[in-house]
């Protein structure tokens, strides 16, 4: 099995994580490290509503306690790679095993893989998900 080590810092999400969501479906094992560097293209306020939403924070009254959208910035970006992933079968689960997500480097992975065109220009309007995970109620 072939074990890949990625470093999320100024990547851009999307892009990021359609590569990654083949890489393990291919049978290979990714390693995601810094997940909380990872960038989110487009208006920081749409974004926060749109993930204010799903957590249900936003015009529903009772916010939402469970772990269906997490507030953690690691956890976050499994869920949302997991979205791209055919997770119930038996070949999506098995690839979701394949995936570990980190945040920063707790293990002292070097980086083996780059990703083409995943990285970020440092222009566009963004947020990243550790600016996003505090903002729907992320305290670490």
């Amino acid at each position: 099995m072939i074990m890949q080590v990625i470093d999320g810092t100024d990547m851009v999400f999307g892009r990021l994580a359609s590569q990654i969501a083949k890489k393990i479906l291919l049978g290979e094992e990714v390693y995601l490290i810094n997940a909380e560097k990872i960038v989110i293209k487009g208006d920081p306020k749409q974004i926060r509503e749109r993930y204010l939403e799903k957590r249900g924070l936003k015009n529903k009254g009772t916010p939402e306690r469970s772990p269906v959208w997490p507030k953690v910035p690691h956890m976050l970006v499994k869920r949302m790679i997991r979205g791209m992933l055919p997770r119930k079968t038996k070949r999506g689960l098995a690839a979701l095993r394949r995936l570990m997500v980190y945040t920063g480097n707790p293990k002292n992975l070097k980086t083996s893989l780059e990703i083409e065109g995943a990285d970020f220009d440092g222009v566009s309007r963004h947020i990243t998900i550790q600016e996003l995970c505090r903002n729907i109620g992320y305290t670490g």
